[in-house]
This record gives structure tokens, sequence and C-alpha cells, in this order.
């Protein structure tokens, strides 16, 4: 308990949990992203919202999101220097490539897609992405 700097109940979508390191702190924000039926205007609400999250996070922390990404990472040439060789998926789904684009931007990447798992843990419907 000692080493939790923070807790912080964002919405029903986003918490965040800040964690006192040795080197440095660790800012780990846990999301349930929209899945794919939800109308467009809800995920870009989402998206807004979780930049707004990560920018409140102190520059010298190292962020982790981890949580139900609710995607599909696919092997796109597009993405192939974002997704890992390991991807479970061709095509990438709409939310994935939403997930994607915010990676880039934000210049993070999915963790899962770069190692090598049994296919039954490598689904990226909830990736971990970690800041680079």
């Amino acid at each position: 308990m000692n080493k939790i700097l923070g807790f912080k109940p964002v919405s029903d979508r986003i918490c965040k949990l800040r964690v006192k390191g040795k080197c440095y702190n660790m800012t780990l924000i846990n999301i349930y992203v929209p899945t794919e039926d939800k109308e467009e205007e809800i995920k870009e609400q989402f998206y807004e919202e979780l930049q707004r999250t990560q920018d409140r996070v102190p520059g010298h922390d190292a962020t982790i999101i981890l949580g139900d990404m609710n995607t599909k990472l696919g092997k796109e040439k597009v993405f192939s220097q974002l997704v890992g060789s390991h991807t479970l998926h061709n095509i990438s789904n709409e939310n994935g490539e939403m997930v994607a684009n915010y990676a880039i931007n934000n210049d993070m990447f999915p963790v899962r897609t770069n190692f090598q798992h049994k296919k039954i843990r490598i689904g990226t419907w909830t990736p971990l992405v970690i800041k680079q």
C-alpha cells in the first residue's frame, strides 16, 4: 500500500493507478473500450477521454495501458511497424484500427503481438500497450 501514489476512477470505462517505483514511477491505465457495434461517436468520445487521461500522466512515468480493448489487430502492411508478427488476425477490425492509431500517435505499441504465445493466449481483444 505504501507504493500506491494515487488511484483515480476516471469513468465507467477508464481508471488510473500510479505506483512508486525504484528508478521511476509507473502509471497503469485500465480501460474497457466500447465494443465494435457501438456508435462511432461513443468510440471517439472514449479515445478523447483516454487521451486526456494519458496527457495528465507525469512525463517521467512509464505508462502501461491495459484492459479489454475489444480489438482485432491484423497483419496489414500499414501497421507492420506497430503490430508484431504473432497477431492472431489477418485483418484488423475498426476497433483495431482505432487502437493502432492511438498507439502510433502516443509512441506506444501492443506488446502481446510481438511475442510468440499459444494461439489461445494471443487474441488481441486484450492487448497490453506500453510506452516505449
